[in-house]
């Protein structure tokens, strides 16, 4: 595993770039707030979600096991129309290894799956979530940003390439003590750009959420 720090600033606010899923449980390391990883999709397949209509892009908010991701992401491609294609099964198997990522990095007996197809400057405040981790990956459009501020937004931002896994801590982290890595959805209304977004976060008690 090689680790490559982005933003070095604060305790529980740098950002770790890792190779490959397999090693963002860097995360857990002392003043890790965030761990980008550097793989991306193949550029075919980034290609052919790009060029899809967005009305066939599938959208999904359920909470379900690691191992039934796929299911539950392949019944949201079935539900959009988005076509059978080579590219599809490759999305729907990285979306289950990156939960399967989160599950092993949180021992998370459940997740929660939320694809968002997002035309509108959605979540556009710099923010942290309310949540032990949160896992996110833009695989259409342009990826999260993210920078380091103690009051106001960051002075710098950082965005997350197209197909990257970004994995950052939340609030309810356990002994998180400088939370000053923020995020936000990149401001894109307006501009006719269509993003395809995915987000996982663990759940401790599915009957619990809302």
């Amino acid at each position: 595993m090689t680790l490559h720090p982005i933003v070095p600033k604060g305790a529980g606010s740098g950002v770790l770039s890792v190779n490959g899923p397999e090693d963002m449980g860097a995360i857990r390391l002392p003043g890790v707030g965030g761990v980008i990883c550097q793989r991306q999709l193949a550029e075919p397949v980034l290609h052919w979600l790009k060029t899809l209509p967005p009305d066939v892009l599938p959208a999904a908010r359920v909470i379900v096991r690691p191992g039934e991701i796929a299911s539950a992401v392949t019944l949201a491609c079935e539900e959009a129309g988005l076509p059978d294609a080579p590219e599809r099964r490759i999305l729907i198997d990285d979306i289950a290894v990156l939960a399967t990522t989160l599950g092993k990095i949180t021992r998370a007996k459940w997740l929660r799956l939320r694809l968002d197809v997002v035309t509108t400057n959605a979540c556009r405040r710099f923010h942290i979530d309310r949540v032990t981790a949160r896992l996110v990956c833009t695989y259409r459009g342009t990826g999260t940003q993210y920078g380091v501020a103690r009051d106001d937004a960051p002075k710098v931002v950082h965005t997350v390439p197209t197909g990257s896994p970004f994995v950052m801590r939340g609030t309810l982290w356990p002994a998180q003590p400088d939370p000053h890595l923020l995020h936000r959805s990149p401001p894109i209304e307006g501009t006719g750009e269509t993003r395809l977004m995915l987000a996982l976060d663990p759940v401790t008690d599915p009957d619990a959420e809302t």
